[in-house]
């Protein structure tokens, strides 16, 4: 479906709308002065370079984070300030990946476990991660390392799901591991992306989560174009298990927002909704 090298898309409206996220949970949970562990699944690169060959191929950030740079940062400001960590002298030159969003927001008490099984992604990351101690990398398959690392012994974290969904094995391992990781830490914030790409395939992966009993989720879509049956992402979204409980009033806010200069046609379009209640 996607190629799994991330380079491609880094920074895209998908990579936006998944970052804006992340922030808004990480800058909540960070309001309280306790330890947090963030593990992020399918971590990629770390950060990415777009001036490589891969992001400049098809160059995605220029319909993503290229059409919020340098403007008025509105309602997303916290989110630019951490693509700025990347690009200090304010030339969009790199585009932080998750890893690199997480560790701008987190502190010396806090941990990242950054799982990536792919070898050439896992060297990068390593290299992008050496020297910081509160950072692990583990070249190994994150559906399945993630469930050791439950409950963290702070008892407080996040978990972000991105995988790449090029097979479709992917639907059911996402549902499985997030259903398995929620019996064994069921108070943890668990963030999973999901591209738009066949609605109905991704129609059904969020009746599938829906499915397994887990309380509180709430999605946050965002699409740049009508649904298609042609080749291409036309939206994609975030699902939340145990959301703050201000994200959906700042997506609310935030969503209109990013359709509006995300996408130059009136096919622009966002969900913010409770899939399951308390």
């Amino acid at each position: 479906m996607l190629s799994y090298r991330h380079g491609f898309h880094a920074g895209n409206f998908a990579d936006v709308l998944k970052h804006v996220v992340l922030v808004e949970v990480l800058d909540y949970l960070k309001r309280k002065p306790k330890p947090l562990a963030y593990i992020d699944t399918h971590a990629g690169a770390g950060s990415y370079d777009l001036g490589s060959a891969f992001a400049q191929k098809k160059r995605e950030f220029d319909t993503g984070i290229g059409r919020l740079w340098g403007g008025d940062p509105g309602p997303v400001a916290r989110y630019l300030e951490c693509v700025r960590t990347v690009n200090p002298d304010g030339k969009l030159a790199h585009y932080p990946g998750s890893p690199a969003i997480a560790r701008a927001l987190l502190d010396g008490d806090d941990r990242l476990v950054l799982f990536e099984r792919h070898g050439n992604e896992a060297t990068a990351l390593r290299e992008w991660a050496a020297g910081e101690a509160r950072v692990t990398v583990r070249e190994e398959d994150g559906y399945g390392g993630c469930i050791g690392l439950l409950p963290p012994a702070s008892r407080r974290g996040v978990l972000l799901m991105d995988p790449s969904y090029e097979l479709a094995s992917d639907d059911d391992r996402v549902v499985r591991t997030l259903a398995a990781a929620h019996r064994r830490f069921a108070t943890g914030v668990y963030l999973l992306w999901y591209p738009v790409v066949r609605r109905a395939r991704a129609q059904a992966l969020i009746a599938a989560l829906c499915a397994t009993g887990i309380r509180r989720i709430e999605r946050h879509e965002l699409g740049i174009a009508a649904d298609s049956e042609g080749f291409g992402m036309t939206a994609s979204g975030m699902v939340v298990i145990n959301p703050p409980h201000v994200l959906a009033g700042r997506m609310a806010e935030i969503l209109p927002w990013l359709a509006a200069r995300l996408s130059k046609n009136q096919d622009a379009h966002y969900v913010s909704e409770t899939l399951v209640g308390e």
